[in-house]
């Protein structure tokens, strides 16, 4: 699964052979920390398996607020802001389903980056289709309304977030619940539920307990780009 990633299929030989040389499997069971924020950097990571939640927390005087920030599935990678800065964890990372991951320990892979520098360029690109992604998002949260976030993240995400070497490659059965988008984005459960529930009367998908299918990508792709959702008769 995480040869099929466009990142890894990008890499040259002799970095590929490095990581494959240094990948340790892990398993984590549904529930279970990866890592925590405040943590030391542990390594750099890929989901092969499972989905697993990024979480943040805020402290708003005697309260703590935690915010969904995304959740990663394969074949992304995660970890590499450490790789970099060496500073610890921004954010918590937690198995949102059962997950099979690879584990790259940092301090061997970062000292033979620095025994072949023309690869740091490599992991820089990792780094920056992040903050690609990430300003996309803060975009998309800042000026489009509720529905068009909605089917913009289910775009994104049933396109494996533009991380799979075959761009035609999709996953149409995502492992998401509706709490989960409402957190995602912002947004009521009552107004999640509402636009989720209309998406479905047009067509476009069929809602599952603690997950959705999604029926008519196409549909929704052009749906994602005008906001507009068709209304039942």
């Amino acid at each position: 699964m995480v040869q099929a990633g466009r990142w890894f299929r990008s890499l040259s030989p002799e970095l590929t052979a490095q990581m494959q040389q240094l990948a340790q499997p892990r398993l984590l069971a549904a529930g279970e920390w990866l890592f925590r924020r405040g943590d030391a950097p542990c390594g750099l990571y890929a989901v092969a398996r499972g989905s697993l939640s990024i979480s943040g927390t805020a402290a708003l005087q005697e309260n703590t607020r935690t915010a969904l920030l995304t959740l990663i599935e394969p074949p992304s990678w995660l970890g590499e802001i450490a790789l970099f800065d060496g500073e610890p964890r921004t954010h918590d990372a937690c198995a949102n389903t059962a997950c099979a991951l690879l584990h790259i320990p940092i301090p061997p892979l970062r000292e033979w980056l620095d025994a072949n520098p023309h690869c740091w360029r490599h992991m820089a690109l990792l780094l920056t289709h992040k903050l690609r992604a990430s300003l996309i998002a803060l975009e998309e949260q800042t000026v489009l309304p509720a529905p068009q976030r909605v089917m913009c993240r289910l775009v994104q995400m049933a396109m494996g977030h533009e991380q799979w070497a075959d761009r035609m490659r999709t996953h149409r059965e995502l492992a998401v619940s509706q709490e989960q988008i409402a957190r995602m984005l912002g947004l009521s459960r009552q107004t999640t539920n509402q636009i989720l529930q209309e998406l479905q009367q047009a067509g476009w998908l069929q809602l599952r307990r603690g997950k959705l299918e999604v029926l008519d990508l196409a549909a929704l792709k052009a749906a994602a780009l005008t906001g507009q959702i068709p209304t039942s008769s």
